[in-house]
């Protein structure tokens, strides 16, 4: 269950970082609002995982998912360029990630 409440907290880091954007400096309410909950269901589910994941390989993958989808969702959403080379070190990214999962045996 520890690694479905890990890939919860990198959804909800996904969540928070790209309404982040929205916000315009935190003066719009309901993205303000969507970022918030994001950032604190994101650490809630985070905390979760850390009871049988260790914490080094929890924040590597939790800040990965972050990272890749985050950029994903800019490419898809907020046009940013989709180069042969960033989406060639998104997959390296997504490959890490599942490479730390396989490699940690859990407690």
């Amino acid at each position: 269950m520890s690694w479905a409440y890990l890939v919860l907290a990198g959804l909800f880091e996904i969540g928070f970082a790209s309404s982040l954007k929205l916000t315009n400096g935190f003066t719009r309410p309901w993205p303000t609002l969507v970022f918030a909950l994001c950032i604190v269901l994101s650490f809630v589910f985070l905390n979760k995982a850390l009871k049988d994941i260790p914490v080094g390989t929890a924040y590597a993958i939790w800040t990965g998912i972050g990272a890749a989808g985050t950029a994903t969702i800019g490419i898809l959403f907020y046009k940013e360029p989709a180069t042969a080379l960033r989406l060639f070190f998104i997959a390296t990214l997504i490959g890490s990630i599942i490479g730390l999962k396989i490699a940690t045996p859990t407690q």
